[in-house]
């Protein structure tokens, strides 16, 4: 038999996570607008430029309805539903989403895929091909560029000729290339392929640190493809597709 206190006890514990249904912090509302990341948002709601139904909230931790009104600097933000969309860009697309210079745009690519505006993390040139990662998640995507998280990335590259294996030898013990700022992981051979078809792993410099690599041993990268990017593998989806993530990817991106 229960007693009175522990029945008394889950009918406030009940009653408060009923009262909570539908409230979100305002540094994760925030966020999930694409204003900053939420440690971000603690500091701007502190200096006090966040406004919630008209009045300017300071408090740490405080909760809102999303039905609430919420100005940042005076400007009128609303929260949305955070995406994760993985695309394997084709060649001859620009990878910039504002490129108006250009006639083909990876914007075309994911058109009406979601209704949130989402935007690349980093870049692929338009002659480069491969994964590419869209987000709304500010948090995450300031996360994935940063330098210092060293974010494993794999290229299959084709080169304007055959790799001697006295230069590959060269790059894997560091070489003329300081193996800090290349931080190449590994470089290889493709199996089954000529050996101007390279595998190369980095986890700072990405694609423009790639083809300095080569350029300066003597070489020129022809062709250059992204096959993995943070954990993401383009196996089973075709050139010029995209996919969402699945929760358990994009919990995997969070633990990065």
């Amino acid at each position: 038999m229960q007693s009175k206190g522990k029945s008394t006890f889950r009918q406030r514990q009940r009653a408060k996570k009923k009262s909570e249904d539908g409230l979100i912090r305002l540094n994760r509302y925030i966020a999930k607008a694409g204003i900053c990341s939420r440690r971000e948002a603690d500091k701007f709601i502190e200096a006090g430029v966040v406004k919630v139904n008209g009045k300017v909230v300071t408090q740490m931790g405080y909760k809102l309805q999303l039905s609430d009104e919420v100005k940042f600097n005076d400007t009128k933000i609303k929260s949305e539903t955070l995406r994760y969309l993985l695309l394997n860009k084709p060649k001859n697309y620009s990878g910039r989403m504002d490129d108006i210079s250009k006639k083909r745009t990876v914007r075309e690519l994911i058109n009406g895929a979601c209704k949130e505006a989402i935007t690349p993390i980093g870049r692929l040139g338009k002659n480069a091909t491969g994964l590419l990662l869209f987000t709304n998640d500010t948090e995450l995507a300031k996360k994935l560029s940063n330098p210092q998280k060293r974010i494993k990335e794999i290229y299959h590259l084709l080169l304007d000729k055959k790799l001697k294996s006295a230069d590959l030898k060269k790059l894997q013990d560091g070489g003329s290339i300081h193996r800090k700022q290349a931080a190449i992981d590994s470089v290889s051979y493709i199996s089954g392929k000529d050996k101007n078809e390279i595998g190369l792993e980095l986890s700072m410099g990405g694609i423009k640190m790639a083809n300095i690599i080569f350029e300066q041993i003597g070489y020129k990268v022809q062709r250059i493809d992204r096959v993995f990017f943070a954990g993401l593998s383009k196996k089973d989806l075709p050139r010029k597709r995209h996919r969402f993530l699945s929760n358990e990817e994009i919990n995997l991106l969070k633990r990065l």
